[in-house]
């Protein structure tokens, strides 16, 4: 098939993308929506879409039909879904989540060697999406954009989680990627210089970070919250994974220090993994009473949540490498729902709340910090008006992701077009 015109159900015009992101959701879900907004974009522009994706805890893929062979279809809005019944999340053990990669990598592997794609779109993490990329590569000649959302192996190293002969063999994958990948996606200058590292042409990384969705977060919304926070107490609501990676404890030891003080704010806790069952035993433990957990929430109700509430949270480990290697989708909701953010980070996080500014930044792993910021701003309603207003303005200015996601169809149209090997039956 020639570039530039689709094969069989597609028009003349448009290329046939194969997206990979086995963490797909739609905004029904209550994780990540990037590879949707792109996918979507990407039909848009009159291109044949087909997103391979897995089972992945939280996610709504928009299929609801039984699995046949591993595996259902559908169209999904004006693209198409394929789903492997590979169950995946946060929750799972290492081993568990790694078998799950390797299964998708297989399935996905064979959907990507079953027709001549104009481009593949191999979206990691897990780093084991470039497996299928590069095995079009290698049989058809087919070009591939490899988009980094996390830096692995620099991240798992960074935690020590995992083994040098892993992380060797991890490496060498993303060495492969890197250099064969006829365009590189990051969501992060810091991202970006890694992809470097392992070997991309930097003419050929472009960044496009997370975006902020306007019309799912901000004023219009209608508010909501829950029924363990009183009427006119201040909710400042973390939103997201609760893994290892998070360093949520921090958000125990301030909420101890705001009850020590009196400080009439709730800590809101949303979402599932790994570590939340220690957590929520180890504050009734505590009894932080001011501390409440909730579970994954869908897009919708998470922006009547961030609507009803009054301070953004963003924490993650206190691990140096984060600073410029991590771009959490969350920031991004907080800042379209006007919330101010308040963020135990530094580096690209620091930087982004100092334009407005939009919120404060606390010292990484600092628990006085980030609680003494917390009261000061659950005491002050001008300054978290301010700040607000500053955070949706900062949205629409640089983060619509409407606009990035042109860019991000620019990047791939273009890797279509890049001179490669010649196609080969696979």
């Amino acid at each position: 098939m020639a570039r530039g015109v689709r094969g069989s159900g597609g028009s003349a015009g448009g290329l046939e993308v194969l997206y990979l992101h086995q963490h797909f959701s739609t905004p029904a879900g209550a994780t990540g929506t990037r590879s949707f907004a792109m996918a979507r974009a990407l039909a848009a522009r009159g291109h044949a879409v087909t997103v391979a994706c897995g089972r992945y805890a939280g996610a709504e893929t928009g299929l609801d039909g039984p699995f046949r062979s591993g595996r259902r279809e559908g169209r999904v809005g004006a693209f198409r879904v394929v789903e492997f019944a590979v169950s995946c999340g946060n929750a799972q053990g290492l081993a568990a989540r790694a078998g799950a990669f390797a299964r998708y990598a297989a399935r996905a592997s064979a959907l990507a060697l079953s027709r001549p794609w104009d481009v593949v779109v191999a979206s990691s993490t897990p780093l084991s999406v470039a497996l299928p990329a590069l095995a079009a590569r290698r049989a058809r000649g087919t070009p591939f954009v490899f988009e980094i959302r996390d830096p692995w192996p620099e991240l798992p190293r960074a935690m020590r989680v995992g083994s040098p002969p892993l992380w060797f063999a991890m490496d060498r994958l993303a060495d492969a990627a890197c250099r064969n990948a006829a365009a590189v996606v990051a969501l992060s200058e810091g991202m970006a210089e890694t992809a470097a590292a392992h070997g991309a042409d930097p003419s050929s990384v472009s960044v496009v970070p997370n975006g902020a969705d306007l019309d799912l977060f901000g004023p219009q919304i209608v508010p909501w919250r829950p029924e363990a926070a009183r009427p006119h107490e201040p909710l400042a609501v973390y939103a997201g994974a609760h893994g290892r990676a998070n360093g949520l404890d921090l958000l125990l030891r301030a909420a101890a220090l705001l009850r020590a003080e009196g400080a009439p704010l709730r800590l809101l806790l949303v979402g599932e993994g790994s570590e939340k069952p220690r957590l929520m035993a180890e504050a009734a433990a505590a009894g932080l009473a001011n501390l409440s957990f909730l579970d994954p929430l869908p897009k919708p109700r998470l922006a009547a949540l961030l609507a009803g509430s009054q301070i953004g949270v963003q924490c993650l480990a206190p691990v140096p490498e984060f600073a410029e290697w991590t771009a959490p989708n969350k920031l991004m909701d907080y800042l379209a729902a006007g919330l101010p953010v308040v963020a135990a980070l530094g580096g690209r996080a620091a930087r982004l709340l100092a334009d407005g500014p939009c919120g404060i930044a606390t010292p990484p792993g600092h628990a006085p910090a980030l609680a003494g910021t917390l009261a000061a701003l659950a005491a002050s309603p001008a300054r978290r008006a301010a700040l607000g207003a500053a955070a949706r303005a900062q949205a629409v200015r640089r983060w619509d992701r409407r606009l990035l996601a042109a860019r991000f169809c620019g990047v791939v149209e273009g890797a279509a077009a890049t001179p490669g090997a010649a196609r080969v039956p696979a």
